[in-house]
C-alpha cells in the first residue's frame, strides 16, 4: 500500500514563502501522477499543482498560482511544492495525492480521481 507523507505547512506573513513535502514510501509503479490539493467550496478539493510520470511529464498548475508556486520531484519520488509570495488566499490544508492509474491520471485535475492520500499539512497565511 502506498504511504504519502506530508510535511512543512506552518504559519507566514502575506509575501512569505513555504516549501512542502510529500514523500512517498511502497510506490513500485513508475507510471503514476501525482499532486498538491486544497479544499474548494463546494467542489471537495481543487488541484493545486500535478504532474504526470508518463507521456514525458507535464506539470499543470491552478491559475492562481502561477508563477508563485513550483512543483518538482527528487529521485526519491518525493514531491516539493515550493511556494512564494503567498497570500492570505492560500490558507489551507494542503493535501498530497497519488494515482497510479494512467487512465484515471488523464483526468489529473480531478481530486476523486486519486487512490491515495496523504494526512494534510496546514497552511496559514496572516495579512
Amino acid at each position: 500500500q502506498v504511504q504519502l507523507v506530508e510535511s512543512g505547512g506552518g504559519s507566514v506573513e502575506a509575501g512569505g514563502s513555504l516549501r512542502l513535502s510529500c514523500a512517498v514510501s511502497r510506490l513500485t509503479d513508475s507510471t503514476y501522477c501525482m499532486g498538491w490539493f486544497r479544499p474548494a467550496p463546494g467542489k471537495g478539493r481543487e488541484a493545486v499543482a500535478t504532474i504526470t510520470r508518463y507521456l514525458a511529464g507535464t506539470t499543470v498548475y491552478a491559475d492562481s498560482v502561477k508563477g508563485r508556486f513550483s512543483l518538482s520531484q527528487d529521485n526519491a519520488k518525493t514531491l516539493y511544492l515550493q511556494m512564494n509570495t503567498l497570500s492570505p488566499e492560500d490558507t489551507a490544508m494542503y493535501y498530497c495525492g497519488l494515482e497510479t492509474s494512467a487512465n484515471l491520471c488523464n483526468n489529473r485535475l480531478n481530486w476523486s480521481r486519486y487512490q491515495y492520500w496523504g494526512q494534510g499539512t496546514q497552511v496559514t497565511v496572516s495579512a
